[in-house]
This record gives structure tokens, sequence and C-alpha cells, in this order.
């Protein structure tokens, strides 16, 4: 269980540590507008529309992790497939978030695959 709550808690950082970027980026243009950041958020382009496409995107995906790994532990079904889909999920979210910011987007697309069908595997598992 110590390995599916790390996970779980290593998947709730990943939107914060996606936002890096995102910060870096408006910072590039004209520095941090702290008082109408979204509106600046939308004019940012290339590499700093990709880093908040996919800090975005850390947070849709950990809706769909974090209730499938509390489900696995509520009905104490911690088993190993259910642990090594829990890192599968943390290690392609993060293999994921470096692809957006490199636009390597066909690769991208198969990690987040792996990311959400592990997810819903989870789930799949603990049903009886």
């Amino acid at each position: 269980m110590t390995t599916l709550l790390l996970c779980l808690f290593i998947a709730a950082l990943l939107p914060y540590l996606a936002k890096i970027p995102v910060a870096y980026a408006m910072n590039q243009l004209g520095g941090y507008d702290n008082f109408h950041p979204r509106e600046q958020q939308s004019k940012l382009t290339g590499l700093g529309a990709r880093a908040l496409a996919a800090h975005q995107n850390a947070f849709e995906s950990f809706i769909i992790f974090a209730p499938a790994v509390l489900l696995a532990i509520a009905l104490n079904n911690t088993s190993e497939l259910i642990i090594q889909l829990a890192i599968a999920h943390v290690c392609a979210r993060v293999l994921y978030n470096i692809l957006y910011l490199l636009n390597i987007d066909k690769l991208r697309t198969l990690v987040w695959g792996v990311a959400t069908v592990s997810s819903f595997t989870i789930i799949w598992q603990c049903i009886p």
C-alpha cells in the first residue's frame, strides 16, 4: 500500500510541477501577470502553450487516477498488478509532460494512452 500512496502523492504533485515551465513562459512574455494570469496564459505560443496544455492535462489525468487508487486501497485490493499499474501511470505521466514540452506528438499520445488505460484497469481490477 505504501507504493500506491507514494504513486498517488507523486501524481498529485505532477500538475504543480508542470506549472513551472508555464510560469517561466509567462515571465518571458513581459513578466508574470499575477493579476490576470489566465489572460496572459491565453497568449502563450510554442513551448509556453504546450507547457500550459501539459499542466492542464495533468489535472485531468489525476481526476481518473486518484479515485482508482483510493478504490483499490478502500477495497484492500493492493495486488502486485495494481501496484505495477500505478507505477506505470506515474512513469507515463512524467514522460507525457516531457514529450509535450519537446513537441513529440505521436509518442506523447501513446504514452497518454498507457497512463489512461492503467487508471481504468486499476478500477476494472477492483470490480468483483
